[in-house]
């Protein structure tokens, strides 16, 4: 049954199979931690917005907003992150860029979180809603 030629063929293959399977395990991890890091950037990005197209809101009121959620949501998983806040008259953007915890070495991956909108602005009834 048992050819001796065979003998050690399953401990070869289980130093083979192993790193490959340990590739794969981090693979998934990785882009569950690139996934959730997506999330909190535009998390980030959404809240930063609101409170700069508000009718009393700035860029810095923003910035603030964005810095604050990404200390309280960001932790390990957003590192170095980028908050550009613009604002015009009649709108304003928020970019939130960042790298994702590396597991994997040697994949760098970045995320981006993108919000932008209309200022909120009270007209008069004698006042015409322009947007030039």
């Amino acid at each position: 049954m048992n050819d001796p030629g065979d003998r050690g063929a399953a401990s070869t293959q289980l130093v083979v199979l192993t790193p490959v399977l340990m590739l794969l395990t981090l693979l998934s991890v990785q882009c569950a931690l690139a996934w959730h890091a997506q999330h909190i950037a535009q998390a980030a990005a959404s809240r930063a917005l609101a409170d700069t197209r508000a009718a009393q809101g700035t860029k810095t009121t923003g910035a603030a907003t964005a810095r604050a959620t990404l200390d309280a949501a960001g932790g390990r998983v957003l590192h170095d992150p980028t908050v550009r806040v613009h604002r015009t008259p009649t709108s304003a953007s928020v970019d939130i860029h960042g790298n994702v915890l590396p597991v994997v070495p040697g994949l760098d991956l970045t995320v981006r979180g993108h919000a932008e909108g209309p200022v909120e602005r009270f007209l008069t009834p004698g006042d015409e809603a322009t947007d030039g």
